[in-house]
Formats: C-alpha cells, sequence, structure tokens
C-alpha cells in the first residue's frame, strides 16, 4: 500500500515548481469507508461546528454551514492514526524533505445545499513558516471533489508571494486574500484523492450546490526544521514527528506508538461491515 503513496520524481519535481500535487489514488476503498464512518459518529456527537457567519464575523448563520473540527486528533482514534498510516510521513519528507512533523489536522464539513466554502487564503498567513515550501497540507477527499461541490481551488507558482489578508467577515475566524482568480486550477478528485499544497500556496473551497454533503480531511506537516518559527497561534510543542530517524510512531507525544493502528482500524471496519 505505501508505494502508491510516494509520488515519482516527476510529480516531486511539479509540486516544487507549481506549489501542488494530486495524487487520486492515495487512499483505498476501505480507508474512505472508514474515514466517513467516522466523521458521521463525530457529527453524532456534536464536535463539528459551523464557522460561517452572517458576514459580519461573529453572528452564526442562519443557513449557511461550514462545519469545521480542529483539531481532530484529541477525538477520534482513527484520525489520531490517520499520519502514521504506511506510507503517510515517506510520501511527505518526499515533497518538502525531512524530517517531518505533524503540525495540526482539522475537517470541513460542506452539506449539501447549504455547505459554503472557504474563502481565498494561503496558510502561511496562519503559520509563518521562513519556508513557505517547507509546510504542506495534505488534503484528502472523503467524497467525490467536483465543481458543482466545491472543489478545491489553488494558485500556482504563487507559494513565495506573501498576499496581504484581512479578517474574513463570513467566517467566525478566518482570514482571507484575494488573488488573480484567472490564475487558478479547479482540483476535482474522486473520494480517496489527495491534494498536497504548500503552506504558501493560495487556496479556496466553492459552495456545494448538490444535494449530498462533502467533506475534505486536511493533515498538516512541516519540516522539522521550521518548527521553531511556526507561529499565529498553532505551535508545534508536543506535536509527533512523521518520518526521520526520531520518529517514534507517536510514542513520545501519546504514550504508545500508532504504528500500525490506522490498518487495524480498517480492518475492524471491514470485519463489522461483514466485508
Amino acid at each position: 500500500m505505501a508505494h502508491r503513496r510516494i509520488p515519482t520524481a516527476d510529480q516531486i519535481a511539479f509540486f516544487r515548481r507549481e506549489g501542488w500535487l494530486a495524487m487520486p489514488e492515495y487512499w483505498s476503498g476501505a480507508e474512505v469507508e472508514a474515514m466517513r464512518g467516522e466523521l458521521d459518529r463525530l457529527g453524532d456527537a456534536g464536535l463539528l461546528r459551523n464557522v460561517a457567519t452572517e458576514g459580519d464575523g461573529a453572528t452564526p448563520a442562519a443557513t449557511a454551514r461550514n462545519l469545521q473540527l480542529c483539531p481532530m486528533w484529541p477525538h477520534s482514534r482513527v484520525f489520531q492514526a490517520m499520519p502514521f498510516a504506511d506510507g503517510v510521513g515517506d510520501s511527505v519528507e518526499a515533497l518538502i524533505g525531512g524530517p517531518v512533523r505533524l503540525h495540526l489536522d482539522q475537517v470541513f464539513v460542506k452539506p449539501g445545499g447549504t455547505g459554503v466554502g472557504t474563502n481565498w487564503h494561503q496558510d502561511n498567513a496562519y503559520f509563518r513558516i521562513p519556508d513557505p515550501l517547507a509546510g504542506t497540507a495534505l488534503w484528502t477527499a472523503v467524497h467525490d471533489a467536483t465543481e458543482e461541490n466545491g472543489a478545491m481551488r489553488v494558485i500556482p507558482r504563487r507559494f513565495h508571494e506573501a498576499m496581504p489578508h484581512a479578517r474574513d467577515p463570513y467566517s467566525d475566524h478566518h482570514i482571507r486574500c484575494w488573488p488573480d482568480e484567472s490564475e487558478a486550477v479547479l482540483v476535482e478528485l474522486p473520494a480517496g484523492g489527495a491534494l498536497f499544497f504548500a503552506y504558501g500556496t493560495p487556496h479556496a473551497t466553492g459552495a456545494n450546490r448538490t444535494s449530498r454533503a462533502r467533506a475534505g480531511v486536511a493533515l498538516h506537516f512541516l519540516r522539522d526544521d521550521q518548527t521553531r518559527d511556526a507561529a499565529g497561534g498553532f505551535a508545534v510543542e508536543g506535536r509527533p514527528l512523521v518520518s526521520g530517524v526520531d520518529a517514534d510512531g507517536g510514542r513520545s507525544v501519546h504514550g504508545k506508538s500508532l504504528l500500525g493502528v490506522w490498518e487495524s482500524e480498517i480492518l475492524a471496519g471491514r470485519s463489522r461491515l461483514g466485508r
């Protein structure tokens, strides 16, 4: 399984030139089923919070929905183990160098019909690491991501340009920027596909105009030589290494190794479904 997650030399060169990379077959169907099931559980538990507002940055939106959980790992053994899945750390290190540390994890769920997007922004406007190509999101399409349901858009080759950001009035905590949208690339992905985009790459999602929910799970990683400079309230102290000689499967952070846990959770889920 790990081998399909490792980018080729051409894919690595593309990421470092363009600031993003799509890998449409990164996760298996069984892994997607596990993500969906766990998101249903988190939603039923009331842990997905609507961050959309009425345009004043404060009043919760009456109908628009942009459901977020950040971080996920304290609430879910499945998502706590996801960054330690076979090949994940190696694939990230191939793109940004290593050793690699998990920075944060989050999910956005856009309900059908009422789901709104997340406006243009650069992650590095929050994190402010010195090299905006030394951090990347690994964004997973939990459902097919299409233009109609608000798939991710990115602006290639702009990761070294720090764009001005301001408070986003349609979110209770986000900031946003205004890049030239004529340069945007729409990245449609099947469920289980992964999109890597550098911390400096401008990106946005659109509204969900379909009748079905769409979710995207984002794991954020950065090269460990950047961690002392990460800022914006997103401290990396106490976050685990996922590659390199000192990586211990999260034992030093979580008190136990999570190596193999993702795979065992997937098998357990298939067993419960009788497959």
